[in-house]
C-alpha cells in the first residue's frame, strides 16, 4: 500500500507507553527513547483514543495511585499520529498529522506521577470491526494461566523444530485482519511467515527456551478481552534465547468459549 497510518512516541528522561484503543503499542525504558511502528490494526473508523502513561506501570495487577510530583524540566513525551508516504516517518514534515499528544512539564511545575493523558481522534479509515473489539472480557486466574502456559510451550516447541503450523493455525483470525489492514493477500501473509521461520530453522537461530510456570506474566489489555503474554522483564513470551540472532513473537490472546484464539 501507498500510505502507512503511523505512530511515534518520544520520551525524554521517562519512562513511557503509548496506547491506542485500550491496546498498549510501544513503550520505551527509564532513560527514554523513541520508537516508531505503523498501527492499522489497532485502529477503527470513527472515534479512536490514542494515550500515553508517564512513568513506571506494573505490567500486571493493579497500579498504585498516582502522586504529585515537582518538575525537575528534563521530562517530556510526544505522541504523533500520522498518515506517511512509504519511506515517510510521522514526524517528517510533509506528513498528515492525524492527532499530536505532548507533555512538557517544567521546571518546579506539579504533576501527577505516574502521568497519563489522553484524547479521542476521528481516524480517516474504513477498515471493518475487528474481531478484538467484540471479545470476552476473560476471567483471570490460574486456569488461564494453565491454559496459556500449555499453549505457549507447545508453540515454542514446534517452532524449534521449524514447523510453524502450529502457531499459524492459532493466529489464523489475526493473519486474516493483518492482512485486511495492510492490502494483502492472506496466503502471501502465511508464505512470508512459513519463509521466515524457515530461514531461522537452517540458520540454526530458534533456539526457544518454552516459557516456565513462574516466568510468564499475563496482562490484561484492551478493557480486560485480550491478554498480553510477557516474560518477567516485560518482553514477549515467546521468544528466542538472547544471542547473535533474536526473534520474539508478540502474542494477544483472546478466550471464546474456553478456546485461546491470537487475535494480535
Amino acid at each position: 500500500m501507498e500510505r502507512l497510518m503511523m505512530i511515534n512516541l518520544q520520551a525524554r528522561g521517562c519512562a513511557a507507553e503509548v496506547q491506542l484503543n485500550g491496546l498498549p503499542l510501544a513503550r520505551v525504558g527509564a532513560e527514554g527513547g523513541s520508537v516508531t511502528l505503523p498501527v492499522h490494526e489497532y485502529a477503527v473508523a470513527g472515534r479512536n483514543r490514542l494515550s500515553f502513561t508517564a512513568g513506571p506501570q506494573p505490567l500486571v495487577g493493579e497500579a498504585p495511585p498516582a502522586q504529585p510530583k515537582v518538575g525537575d524540566g528534563t521530562v517530556s513525551v510526544r505522541v504523533v499520529l500520522a498518515l506517511c508516504n512509504r519511506g515517510q516517518a510521522p514526524q517528517d514534515p510533509n506528513a498528515r498529522v492525524l492527532s499530536q499528544l505532548l507533555w512538557t512539564p517544567g521546571l518546579n511545575e506539579t504533576h501527577d506521577w505516574p502521568f497519563s493523558f489522553g484524547q479521542d481522534v476521528e481516524l480517516p479509515v474504513n477498515f471493518p470491526r475487528w474481531r478484538w473489539l467484540d471479545a470476552p472480557v476473560i476471567t483471570e486466574g490460574p486456569a488461564l494461566q494453565r491454559q496459556v502456559l500449555e499453549l505457549l510451550q507447545g508453540l515454542a516447541l514446534d517452532l524449534q523444530r521449524g514447523d510453524p503450523d502450529s502457531l499459524l493455525a492459532a493466529a489464523r483470525l489475526r493473519t486474516e485482519e493483518l492482512a485486511l489492514a495492510y492490502q494483502r493477500a492472506p496466503n502471501a501473509w502465511v508464505q512470508d511467515i512459513r519463509d521466515h521461520i524457515q530461514q531461522l530453522f537452517e540458520a540454526q537461530a530458534l533456539n526457544i527456551k518454552p516459557p516456565e510456570p513462574d516466568g510468564l506474566l499475563l496482562r490484561p489489555v484492551a478493557g480486560g478481552r485480550l491478554v498480553e503474554c510477557l516474560g518477567k522483564d516485560g518482553g514477549p513470551a515467546l521468544r528466542t534465547v538472547p544471542g547473535d540472532a533474536w526473534s520474539a513473537w508478540p502474542l494477544r490472546l483472546a478466550q471464546v468459549e474456553g478456546k485461546l484464539y491470537i487475535l494480535r
